[in-house]
């Protein structure tokens, strides 16, 4: 679909006006210089006129004799006829008009009017005596070497070939700047990209453009940060994940060369493992989701009835009674996501919590609703964190484990868990509650109540 600014309107105002532009230089050009060119020139006016006045001064001088004198004279200079003639268009000398004599004197022509091109031979021009008008004047045939457009040839080439060619000129460099131009800097971007210099940024003023070019390169920088993003992710994580890793098989070679007791070996065999297959599928599913960009399937989801079952499983895993986990979330809330995305993040988020807090901790599981959105909040008893810290723990492999209680872990479940929100058009953050840290989502809220929570075989929640 065409807007205002799209770059098809450009072109096509650039285009018209060009052509406009040139109809118009040609037309007002190209007559003004056809006028021009139909006029004698200043000097051959003058020697016209200068003939008119010797044909006074013989006529004045010798009469009749003195202007037949002076036209044989003047026919050794000209050749063309020539007479003088009085103001009834009689000859002034002896000799006597012929009838195509008689017919040329009715197309008499001003030294001062346009030599009209398109009359048979010269064109005879009228001279009034210059001191008695009244009393005669001078009929020539125009000289072929008055003739003007004398330039013609030169003023036709520079109207019809010099200017239009300079206006085109001027028209490819307006076409070069709008087009090719930003088309060389995203060629230049994609080999900068090519030589992993994945830096590299389109100018501003390529970017801030409103039309379709502007729009491909505001693509291009996004894509260039996200590629960007993606590869110091993933270097990131394989530094992180190399430093973690060096731990476990550190304490599995102290284990094999100091561990005498079987039982004992295998069992810390079998915990070191767990740890690295655990720290290997987060930092797997962390990648995956940042890669991941297909639309997610979402459906309604009732968060009570998923709280039950993420309380449940936590209390199996972690040991803790039930009311030590307490759900202030009406049954009214149904939000819109992925069942098991959003069971994952929910769960992650728990196990934090639960990690951290004290021995007899309670986690409070409320929300409420906020316009077309729920807001819901997990807090723990854990005594909080840093202001500093509330964005740097959802950072992957980020651990705080100097300012709240608990066993560790390698820092990648709410980096996991902030992931999945976010992609189900969610937010997740974290601030300090009364008791400890609170960990705030805003998840959609579901169109509608639907009776019950029904999830699909597909959509099964797998903890």
């Amino acid at each position: 679909m065409l807007d205002r600014h799209s770059l098809f309107w450009k072109l096509a105002v650039l285009l018209v006006g060009f052509c406009l532009l040139m109809i118009g230089l040609s037309y007002t050009w190209g007559r003004h210089m056809e006028t021009q060119d139909a006029f004698l020139s200043e000097p051959a006016r003058q020697v016209l006129r200068g003939y008119a006045q010797e044909a006074e001064q013989a006529w004045r001088e010798g009469g009749q004799a003195g202007v037949d004198a002076w036209l044989r004279d003047m026919a050794e200079r000209e050749h063309g006829w020539a007479g003088v003639l009085d103001s009834d268009l009689q000859p002034l000398g002896s000799a006597d008009l012929d009838s195509s004599q008689t017919q040329r004197l009715t197309r008499l022509r001003g030294v001062d009017w346009p030599m009209s091109r398109r009359s048979i031979g010269q064109p005879w021009l009228r001279l009034p005596f210059p001191g008695a008008p009244e009393q005669g004047m001078l009929v020539i045939e125009l000289p072929e070497r008055f003739n003007p457009g004398q330039y013609r040839l030169f003023w036709r080439v520079i109207t019809n070939g010099v200017i239009p060619g300079v206006f085109t000129l001027l028209l490819c460099v307006g076409l070069y700047r709008m087009l090719i131009v930003p088309l060389n800097q995203l060629r230049e971007q994609a080999n900068a990209w090519r030589a992993d210099q994945l830096s590299a940024r389109l100018d501003a003023r390529t970017t801030q453009r409103p039309d379709e070019l502007g729009e491909l390169a505001r693509a291009f920088d996004q894509m260039a940060e996200r590629l960007q993003g993606t590869v110091a992710l993933q270097q990131q994580l394989l530094r992180d994940l190399s430093h973690e890793m060096r731990t476990p098989l550190s304490r599995l070679r102290v284990a094999c060369d100091g561990e005498t007791d079987l039982p004992r070996l295998r069992e810390r065999l079998h915990r070191e493992v767990d740890a690295m297959q655990q720290l290997v599928e987060g930092t797997l599913q962390l990648a995956w989701q940042d890669a991941e960009r297909a639309p997610m399937h979402l459906e309604p989801i009732q968060l009570q009835a998923l709280w039950d079952v993420l309380s449940e499983n936590a209390c199996y895993e972690s040991g803790w009674d039930a009311e030590r986990l307490r759900c202030a979330l009406p049954a009214e809330c149904w939000v819109l996501g992925n069942l098991n995305h959003l069971a994952q993040a929910l769960e992650n988020v728990l196990r934090n919590a639960i990690r951290h807090s004290p021995a007899q901790g309670v986690v409070r599981f409320s929300g409420w609703r906020d316009g077309n959105h729920w807001r819901i909040d997990l807090e723990d008893d854990g005594g909080g964190v840093a202001d500093a810290d509330l964005e740097r723990i959802f950072a992957p492999f980020s651990r705080l484990d100097g300012s709240r209680p608990g066993d560790g872990g390698f820092g990648l479940g709410l980096s996991i868990a902030r992931g999945a929100i976010e992609r189900q058009g969610g937010r997740v953050w974290a601030v300090n509650g009364e008791r400890g840290l609170r960990v705030c989502l805003r998840l959609v809220a579901a169109p509608g109540s639907p009776a019950r929570l029904a999830p699909t075989s597909e959509s099964s929640v797998n903890l």
